[in-house]
């Protein structure tokens, strides 16, 4: 289940989508709805949408000529040369969530774990 809507992604980047673009920017949506709801199904609907367009834009701004999945590389060229390496647990192209991100779903948010007394397959 989408969250946001391509046209909520397009307001937030520099460039018009191509139509191409479009179709692959719904899917992505679609998925990052499915992340969103194995961290909180519970979180609040701006939460869900915010969070969907800042993975989804992440993901479409990558530079082509990086290879999706890459996480690190180098280029060089008459003597200059430059290297990368992408964040822990992040690659390019993939839908991820950040620290702030899981924050604002409300993930990571308990100290700890109560068992229920009245459980009765819990025992303390």
């Amino acid at each position: 289940m989408a969250y946001a809507t391509v046209q909520d992604v397009q307001d937030r980047m520099s460039e018009t989508m191509t139509t191409e673009q479009q179709n692959i920017c719904s899917k992505l949506l679609d998925d990052a709805g499915t992340i969103i709801d194995s961290f909180n199904v519970n979180a609040t609907a701006d939460a869900k949408k915010l969070v969907s367009i800042r993975m989804v834009q992440r993901s479409m701004s990558i530079d082509s000529d990086i290879p999706m999945g890459a996480t690190q590389g180098s280029m060089s060229a008459m003597g200059y040369s430059q290297s990368w390496t992408m964040g822990t647990n992040t690659s390019v192209g993939e839908l991820y969530l950040n620290k702030i991100e899981k924050k604002l779903l409300g993930y990571g948010n308990k100290i700890g774990i109560v068992p229920c007394l009245n459980d009765p397959e819990v025992s303390v």
